[in-house]
């Protein structure tokens, strides 16, 4: 299984963001996906999860209202697209597949290199 991201870069607060994560060597309309995050000195933590179908979301209460993510069953893509940036939402974000409740989801495989977002002030 790879795990590509891409999209990220530097971004003024209150821009605009669309990371892409295309899957390899799996079935992707198998699985559940998320979307993860890690700041410089701090645990990796979820950002957003989606069904396998796409019909079931969740978002942490940080990103809520202001990130969206989706997926492309036919291109093996994931996305998350960010809005009304802040500083805080600075990290390199990766996404992975998922099992368990969409609210608690545990990663299942391997992640990929991650993409960079920062956010200046």
């Amino acid at each position: 299984v790879q795990l590509v991201e891409s999209g990220g870069g530097l971004v003024q607060a209150g821009g605009s963001l669309r990371l892409s994560c295309q899957a390899t060597g799996l079935t992707f309309s198998n699985y559940a996906m998320g979307w993860f995050r890690q700041a410089p000195g701090k645990e990796r933590e979820f950002v957003a999860s989606i069904s396998w179908s796409g019909d079931s979301t969740y978002y942490a209460d940080s990103v809520k209202g202001r990130f969206t993510i989706s997926r492309d069953n036919a291109k093996n893509t994931v996305y998350l697209q960010m809005s009304s940036l802040k500083p805080e939402d600075t990290a390199v974000y990766s996404c992975t597949t998922v099992q368990g409740p969409l609210q608690y989801p545990s990663p299942l495989h391997s992640w990929g290199q991650g993409t960079q977002v920062t956010v200046s002030s």
